[in-house]
């Protein structure tokens, strides 16, 4: 199933970096897009270089937030048919997890990268539900699958979007449905490092490039695989969870940059 063509389409955490390359491509697909993210004046810049695209300011950090966007989206757009949840943050803890800092800033981290996946995607369900050809698409990381350590909290709230994506394709998928109704398709994307700003500027500028890599999405979304891998990720998911192999993965990622 072909979703990026003729859908319409809400993505959050979409004013750079992938978020944005992604609106782009499904853009220039045959799509509506809706980009969601903190920041109105890159909302109002990308409005001006796309002027078909859908701005809307909201911080997924906030379950109210969260609420308010759900109700926005269906309410003005009743034909929203996918949701893609790519709005992460990644704050690196460096070597001594135990340095003071306020819970506030670690918790943010969390609530944004797992919290607003699990509510965003119980909000838009029911929705969802009623419309042709529904799916929920959650970016995750390689590094759910092997951790850096000096990003600890990240690599542990990609790995819990991993796990709930495989639950929620299942309990979607099994689900007892009317007649001729969709099943909400649940799919995972699974970027390597990629060539943006995650986590700062110039920290990921050894990544895959971002245009390549979006292309690639794209078509995997266009060819409807349920799981997006690209590269170094691909290798990282293909692991088995313990064992040499895995320590040796595990040692590489940790002694980058060293």
């Amino acid at each position: 199933m072909d979703i990026t063509k003729n859908s319409t389409i809400l993505i959050t955490g979409a004013t750079s970096g992938i978020g944005l390359a992604f609106a782009e491509r499904l853009l220039a697909a045959g799509s509506t897009v809706i980009v969601c993210g903190r920041r109105q004046a890159l909302l109002d810049e990308i409005k001006a270089r796309h002027p078909q695209i859908i701005t809307r300011r909201a911080d997924v950090a906030s379950a109210r937030e969260r609420v308010a966007l759900r109700d926005w989206a269906v309410s003005e757009y009743p034909q929203l048919n996918v949701v893609i949840n790519n709005a992460g943050i990644q704050r690196h803890v460096g070597a001594d997890f135990a340095v003071d800092e306020p819970w506030e800033d670690t918790w943010s981290e969390i609530e944004i990268n797992v919290g607003g996946v699990v509510h965003l995607s119980k909000l838009f369900l029911p929705h969802l539900r009623t419309v042709e050809r529904p799916a929920i698409v959650n970016v995750t990381s390689g590094l759910s699958f092997v951790p850096r350590a000096d990003v600890a909290v990240y690599c542990a709230s990609k790995a819990a979007v991993h796990s709930f994506s495989v639950s929620l394709r299942h309990l979607e998928s099994t689900r007892p449905r009317p007649d001729g109704a969709a099943a909400v398709r649940v799919i995972e994307v699974v970027p390597p490092a990629v060539n943006t700003d995650l986590g700062g500027p110039g920290l990921h500028d050894f990544g895959e490039p971002l245009d390549a890599y979006a292309d690639s999405v794209i078509a995997d979304l266009a060819a409807g695989k349920d799981t997006s891998y690209y590269g170094f990720s691909g290798k990282l998911a293909s692991l088995p969870s313990s064992g040499e192999e895995w320590d040796k993965a595990f040692t590489m990622l940790n002694s980058l940059g060293k």
